[in-house]
């Protein structure tokens, strides 16, 4: 990844997130244009970085980057991984309800991470890889870097304080200490702030789900 300037960084960090985005981003570079602290010349450094920053994050949402999407074959998802820098997988079931929040976390990282991708597979689809990983507990997310794992969370462990508190701050912090995201981009926003989907389950089901 390019090392961006942190100006320009802190202006991409507040650009669209979306696609479907229809608004003028002619405001970021006005305001580099009227940042007094800057020499010319640095200013004008700045101003195409941001140029072309602004592009290379549209470039790559049309390349699947900056969502969260659901694969449903395990060969496409080793085709992903192995040919994508940074990676980031999501193994869940559907009646799992951790397995929903987590879900719900990286849908709100994705947008902001537009180096990374960001998948998620049933595990009902991905028997193959889920005997070869040795996954046995959900959920499961697993950071691939240049098609290697570095890192894995399984259930909510080492994510926030106490067991059901944790932020996508939390993850976020996580996968950047494994190396799968590049810079922080998230406020700690705590689980309220984002959809918990996926049915609750009853209390004695709450624990991480031992599925196999």
């Amino acid at each position: 990844m390019v090392d961006v300037d942190h100006k320009v960084a802190a202006l991409l960090d507040r650009a669209p997130q979306h696609e479907s985005y229809s608004g003028d981003e002619n405001d970021l570079f006005d305001e580099l244009e009227q940042d007094d602290s800057a020499l010319d010349a640095f200013r004008e450094k700045r101003m195409q970085q941001l140029h072309e920053e602004l592009s290379r994050a549209k470039y790559m949402r049309s390349q699947d980057y900056g969502k969260y999407l659901e694969v449903t074959d395990e060969k496409k998802l080793m085709d992903i991984t192995t040919s994508t820098k940074y990676c980031v997988v999501h193994f869940f079931h559907t009646d799992f309800h951790r397995c929903g929040i987590v879900s719900a976390h990286l849908e709100a990282l994705a947008p902001r991470h537009f180096d990374t991708r960001f998948i998620c597979i049933k595990v009902e689809n991905a028997a193959f890889l889920v005997t070869k990983l040795k996954i046995k507990i959900l959920p499961c997310v697993i950071a691939f870097v240049d098609g290697i794992s570095v890192d894995r969370v399984v259930g909510f462990d080492g994510l926030g304080s106490s067991d059901d508190t944790f932020t996508t701050g939390d993850l976020e912090c996580r996968l950047l200490r494994a190396g799968v995201l590049q810079r922080v981009k998230t406020t700690n926003a705590g689980p309220s702030s984002v959809e918990q989907r996926g049915p609750r389950l009853h209390a004695e089901d709450e624990d991480d789900g031992d599925w196999d």
